[in-house]
């Protein structure tokens, strides 16, 4: 990573670029070609009848009862309300996660105090708050929220900390040298160097909170979700609507991915932060 820094009569300003020139990127179809072997397999296996039991239904039912889904606006009403929890979730988990992350970095009081303690709060899996979320704030939307809040914040925190860590002490040098305030050493030096870890926290507390999604849903089982329609589909013995769902849960993990690449690398780009 290269860093210059300049001083004028205005206020100075130290600009971080990184320059890893990336390769122009091509259409790999090679990645479509185990799903594509998998469906077919499946389809041969249920063709021929090779399974006599429920628990293997063909691609065409699941086809059938993925456009019934669509036209009765079922998919629509669970997807909907997951993805509005997860949007939530994400916002609260993540923005505390900013903070907490950036405090711990920036503060050495801050990380001596808090530090300890968050560490140890890492250790406890996210599955063991899952009682006491439960009668804190019941079975509803709330008691979702609040799960997939703290699935958000670990990531976020843990990355932006180690992030503002990661600076090499040189350039923190150069802009005491420069004579920098406390808040233009954050701005133009370590908010720019630690934006890659931050962008990748953001990322994995996009992915991990869509995953606690499903397990909120599953074990906080009032409302609708995508969680709920697997539920009754195992319930009901629909294998076609149980394999439904979980082609919906991985679409829409791989749109957010997507999406979350998309949105990390526009903004590094416009910041003049380039990653490989």
């Amino acid at each position: 990573m290269r860093f210059s820094l300049a001083r004028k009569d205005a206020p100075p300003v130290c600009s971080c670029e990184a320059t890893v020139e990336t390769p122009r990127r091509r259409v790999d179809f090679r990645g479509a070609a185990l799903p594509v072997a998998a469906i077919a397999l499946w389809w041969a296996v249920s063709a021929a009848h090779l399974v006599k039991s429920g628990l293997l239904v063909s691609p065409a039912d699941v086809f059938r009862t993925a456009l019934e889904q669509i036209e009765s606006g079922a998919l629509i009403r669970a997807l909907s309300a997951s993805l509005a929890r997860e949007a939530c979730g994400f916002a609260i988990g993540a923005s505390a996660g900013l903070l907490l992350g950036g405090a711990l970095g920036l503060s050495r009081v801050a990380a001596r105090i808090v530090g300890p303690s968050f560490d140890t709060f890492k250790q406890v899996s996210l599955f063991a708050w899952i009682p006491l979320i439960s009668v804190w704030f019941g079975l509803g939307d709330a008691a979702k929220v609040v799960f997939l809040s703290l699935a958000a914040l670990l990531p976020v925190a843990a990355h932006t900390c180690d992030g503002i860590h990661a600076v090499p002490r040189k350039y923190v040098e150069l802009a005491h040298a420069l004579r920098y305030s406390r808040v233009q050493l954050i701005r133009y030096v370590l908010l720019p160097a630690a934006l890659p870890s931050i962008f990748t926290g953001l990322y994995l507390a996009l992915i991990y909170s869509w995953l606690a999604t499903l397990g909120a849903e599953y074990l906080l089982v009032a409302g609708s979700g995508i969680g709920n329609l697997l539920i009754d589909g195992s319930e009901q013995f629909r294998m076609d609507l149980v394999l439904f769902g979980i082609v919906v849960v991985g679409v829409t993990g791989w749109a957010l991915n997507a999406l979350a690449r998309f949105v990390e690398r526009a903004v590094l780009a416009r910041l003049h932060v380039t990653i490989q």
